[in-house]
C-alpha cells in the first residue's frame, strides 16, 4: 500500500490533488491556453457550458457560463481552437435515457416474432422499463426536433464568449466530435440516416460553416436503400478524432474503423474491427498510440459502461464484464489483432456496487505524447495506465475522489491534460478536479 493517501478524503495512488470546484455535473472538459471549457450534462437547469480559469491551478476560479436557451435541449461537449469555441446541441433524452434508442428495434424484434404489433406491456418487459415509461418513449417520437446542430463562439476573451452561428444538422442533433482551427468534425443525426455519421465542416468563415464531406458505415443511409445489418441505433458513430491524415472513428456496438482523409472531401475506410459479441458494453472512443512499439502501431478503445447500475439491475450484472480499455495492433490495416485488455476490478473502488451508479469505464485523454494513458471510470476515478508494453498494460497511479453533493457514488466522466501536463477531471454530477501525477514507484 506504499505510495496511498487521501488528500482531500479522496483515494489516490501516485496522484495528488492541486484544485477543486464543486462545478454542476458535465460531460466534458477542454483546455485551451490557462482556461478550462466545461460542457454540463441536462437536468443542470439551462446551463451549457462554463469557463474556468486555470491559470493557478491550485484556486480554479469560474469566470463566464454560457445557457443553453433552449428547454428541449442540451449542451454537454465543448472544443476549442484558436478563438473558436463549438458546443454541441442534441435533444434531450427520456427520463429512461439510452433505453429509447433501443425502441425502434425492439419493436421490429417483436412485431416479426408475435406477428402483429406489441403491446406497451410487451415493449416494457423487453426493454426493462414501466409501460408509463413507454408511453414517453413514444410521446418523445412523435415530437419533431428541429433544432439539432453545434454552436460557434468567439473566445479571444474567454469572460464573454459571443455567439457567431447555430449551425443546424438533423435528427436529434450533435453528440461529441472533434475540431482544429480549420475543420469540425461532427457526430450527427442527419435526415435520411439512421443514428450518427460524421460531417466535416470547413470553418474558414465560421459564420457560414460549409459541409465538405459526409462519411458513415454501410447499412446507415436507409434514405438510398441500405439496410442495417443491426437492431435500432446499437451501431453509429460515436465520434471521430483526426490524427494527420487519419480519423479513428469510434462506432458503438459497430467497433472502431480507421478513416484515410488525405482528400478531406471523399473519407474512406481503410481498416475496422469489431468485437461487440462478446463484450457488452459499446465502443465510446477509439486513438492511435504515438509512434511505435517494438515496430508495430498501436491503438487504443475505451468503451462505456453504458447502462446505470440501479437497484434493481444490480444483482442481474454481476457476471457481466465492466467497460474498459482494449489494445490492439494495427501495422496491417487488413488484419488488426487485438493484443491485451485493462480493466478495474470490483476490488479496486469502494464504489463498485454502489446501486444506481456506473462503474466502469468511460473515456479517455484523446491526445497521448508517450504510453501513459490517462482515463475515467465512472466510479472508480481517474486511472493511469502505462502501454509501453502492449501485451501487459500496467496501472501507475489512480485518483478516486469521495463524492460530493449529497451523491453515494463518484461518476468519473470525461478527463483532459494541459500542456504543464496537470490533469484535469469532471464529474457527471458534480466536480470539477485539477490533479497532478506524481511519477509511478
Amino acid at each position: 500500500m506504499a505510495n496511498i493517501e487521501r488528500p482531500n478524503g479522496a483515494l489516490a495512488r501516485n496522484v495528488r490533488r492541486l484544485g477543486h470546484l464543486d462545478l454542476p455535473g458535465a460531460g466534458q472538459v477542454t483546455i485551451a491556453g490557462h482556461y478550462a471549457y466545461v460542457g454540463h450534462i441536462p437536468n443542470k437547469g439551462d446551463l451549457g457550458t462554463s469557463i474556468v480559469d486555470i491559470a493557478d491551478p491550485a484556486n480554479p476560479r469560474l469566470v463566464a457560463t454560457v445557457a443553453v436557451g433552449d428547454p428541449a435541449s442540451h449542451s454537454h461537449k465543448v472544443r476549442v481552437a484558436g478563438d473558436l469555441m463549438l458546443v454541441n446541441h442534441e435533444r434531450n433524452m427520456t427520463a429512461v435515457g439510452r433505453r429509447a434508442e433501443q425502441m425502434p428495434g425492439v419493436r421490429r424484434q417483436l412485431r416479426e416474432a408475435l406477428g402483429r404489433e406489441p403491446t406497451r406491456a410487451e415493449l416494457a418487459q423487453k426493454l426493462s422499463v414501466s409501460e408509463s415509461d413507454i408511453v414517453e418513449i413514444e410521446a418523445a417520437e412523435q415530437r419533431p426536433y428541429r433544432n439539432g446542430g453545434f454552436r460557434i463562439y468567439d473566445v479571444a476573451d474567454p469572460s464573454t464568449p459571443k455567439m457567431i452561428h447555430h449551425q443546424l444538422t438533423g435528427g436529434i442533433g450533435v453528440h461529441r466530435f472533434d475540431m482544429d482551427e480549420r475543420y469540425a468534425y461532427i457526430s450527427t443525426e442527419l435526415d435520411g440516416f439512421i443514428g450518427n455519421i460524421l460531417v466535416t465542416y470547413d470553418l474558414r468563415d465560421p459564420k457560414k460553416p460549409q459541409e465538405i464531406s459526409r462519411w458513415w458505415m454501410p447499412g446507415q443511409h436507409v434514405a438510398a436503400g441500405e439496410t442495417p445489418s443491426w437492431s435500432g441505433k446499437r451501431q453509429r458513430l460515436h465520434h471521430a478524432l483526426r490524427f494527420g491524415d487519419e480519423m479513428f472513428a469510434s462506432c458503438w456496438h459497430g467497433g472502431f474503423r480507421i478513416v484515410d482523409v488525405a482528400d478531406l472531401t471523399r473519407p474512406k475506410t481503410v481498416a475496422s474491427y469489431n468485437y461487440h459479441p462478446p463484450f457488452p458494453e459499446p465502443t465510446h472512443t477509439a486513438m492511435p498510440v504515438p509512434g511505435k512499439i517494438a515496430g508495430k502501431r498501436i491503438a487504443l478503445t475505451i468503451d462505456e459502461e453504458d447502462q446505470a447500475q440501479s437497484a434493481g439491475e444490480e444483482q442481474a450484472r454481476r457476471g457481466r464484464p465492466h467497460a474498459g480499455i482494449s489494445v490492439f495492433d494495427i501495422s496491417d490495416y487488413a488484419a488488426v489483432k487485438p493484443l491485451s485488455l485493462f480493466e478495474v476490478s470490483e476490488l479496486d473502488s469502494p464504489f463498485a456496487r454502489t446501486p444506481g451508479a456506473r462503474f466502469g469505464a468511460h473515456q479517455f485523454h484523446e491526445r497521448m505524447t508517450g504510453t501513459l494513458v490517462h482515463a475515467v471510470w465512472f466510479g472508480g476515478g481517474l486511472r493511469i495506465i502505462d502501454v509501453a508494453d502492449p501485451m501487459a498494460p500496467r496501472e501507475v497511479g489512480y485518483f478516486i475522489p469521495d463524492p460530493v453533493g449529497g451523491r453515494k457514488a463518484p461518476q468519473s466522466n470525461d478527463v483532459m491534460l494541459d500542456e504543464r501536463g496537470l490533469i484535469y477531471m469532471v464529474d457527471r454530477h458534480v466536480g470539477f478536479d485539477v490533479l497532478e501525477y506524481t511519477g509511478h514507484n
